[in-house]
C-alpha cells in the first residue's frame, strides 16, 4: 500500500550520458537531488553548482577536475564499486567546475541539495575513508563513510554500503522522518530525505527493499536491480540482498540536520541482542595502503 502519490522505485534509463536522475519535483520532497552519468575518455561535464552543494562519488574510472575552488585528479580509481572504495569530491555552492573523464569509461554519481552556507571544497581519497562493520550474523554489512556527519558541509550525508549475498541490510529497520530532541537538547532522530542507488556485482542480481510506516499507511515491497534508485520519503526501509548476489548501494541523505540520527522499529530492536558473530565475508572492499590515489 502506498498513499504517497510519488513512485518510490526509479528504473535506470538507456541514455548514454545521464542514466539515472531524481529531483525534488519528481521525488515529491524538498531538498535532495541526484544523478549518475557515464562519460567516455575526454568527455567533459561542465557546470556551476549555483545554490547547491554537490557530493560527487566515483563509481568507476578516473577523472580530473578544474574549478574555481581547486583542481583535483584521481589515480587508480576503482574498476567497479566491487573493486575498491570511492573517491569523494565535495563542492560548495557557486562553484564553477569542469570534470573530464581520464579513463575509457567513467561512471560517477552526484547528490546535491540547496545550501545556505559556504564550506571549503574537499577531495577525499579512498584511504581516508572510515570503514564500519555493522550488524551481525546474516545482517552483517560494510559501511564506508564518504560524507559523514561532521564532514564540513550544510546538509549532505553520504555512505556506501556493501551487503554480502543473502544478507539483510539497514536492519533492524530504522527511520528518520521526524526531528526529535530530548530534554537535554540531544538529537535523537533527524528528519531526512534519502535515496538508495543500487549496483549488483552480477548484472542479473537483485535486492528486495521494503518501505513502510508503523501504521502501514505506507507499505511497499520493491524489487531493485543494477542502477535502480529508491526514494525514501518516510518510514522504515530494510533491504535484503538476493542469494548469490553481493549488493552495493550508495546512500545520499539531506534534511533537518547533517546527521544520521534515527529510530528503530520497536518490534525488531530485540534482534541487536541476538547476534552471535560477524559475517567473515566482510569487509568486501578495502583501500590499499600504499596505492597512489
Amino acid at each position: 500500500m502506498n498513499n504517497n502519490k510519488y513512485s518510490l522505485l526509479h528504473k535506470a534509463s538507456d541514455e548514454q550520458n545521464v542514466y539515472q536522475s531524481i529531483n525534488t519535483k519528481k521525488a515529491g520532497w524538498n531538498l535532495l537531488n541526484f544523478n549518475s552519468r557515464i562519460l567516455k575518455k575526454g568527455q567533459e561535464w561542465e557546470n556551476n553548482t549555483g545554490n547547491y552543494e554537490y557530493g560527487i562519488i566515483l563509481m568507476s574510472g578516473d577523472y580530473s577536475v578544474k574549478s574555481d575552488k581547486g583542481n583535483w585528479k584521481t589515480f587508480n580509481g576503482r574498476k567497479s564499486v566491487f573493486h575498491g572504495i570511492a573517491h569523494t569530491l565535495y563542492l560548495p555552492r557557486n562553484t564553477e567546475f569542469k570534470l573530464k573523464a581520464e579513463s575509457e569509461i567513467l561512471d560517477i554519481a552526484c547528490g546535491y541539495c540547496i545550501a545556505e552556507d559556504d564550506f571549503p571544497a574537499r577531495f577525499k581519497k579512498p584511504n581516508e575513508v572510515n570503514i564500519e562493520i555493522r550488524g551481525g550474523d546474516n545482517a552483517t554489512r560494510q559501511i564506508n563513510s564518504l560524507i559523514e556527519p561532521g564532514f564540513g558541509c550544510n546538509k549532505l550525508v553520504s555512505v556506501e554500503v556493501y551487503t554480502p549475498s543473502g544478507n539483510w541490510s539497514s536492519f533492524p529497520a530504522h527511520k528518520h522522518d521526524k526531528r526529535i530532541i530530548d530534554k537535554d537538547n540531544n538529537l535523537l532522530e533527524a528528519e531526512l530525505e534519502e535515496i538508495y542507488f543500487y549496483k549488483t556485482e552480477k548484472k542479473q542480481g537483485f535486492a528486495i527493499q521494503q518501505v513502510y510506516t508503523y501504521d502501514r499507511s505506507l507499505n511497499e515491497v520493491l524489487i531493485t536491480k543494477n542502477n535502480d534508485l529508491v526514494t525514501i520519503p518516510k518510514g522504515y526501509h530494510p533491504v535484503v540482498a538476493g542469494h548469490g548476489y553481493n549488493l552495493y548501494y550508495l546512500n545520499f541523505l539531506a534534511g533537518s540536520d547533517q546527521s544520521l540520527a534515527n529510530s528503530d522499529d520497536p518490534d525488531h530492536k530485540w534482534i541487536y541482542q541476538s547476534w552471535k558473530r560477524k559475517d567473515p565475508r566482510v569487509p568486501i572492499v578495502k583501500a590499499k595502503k600504499n596505492e597512489k590515489y
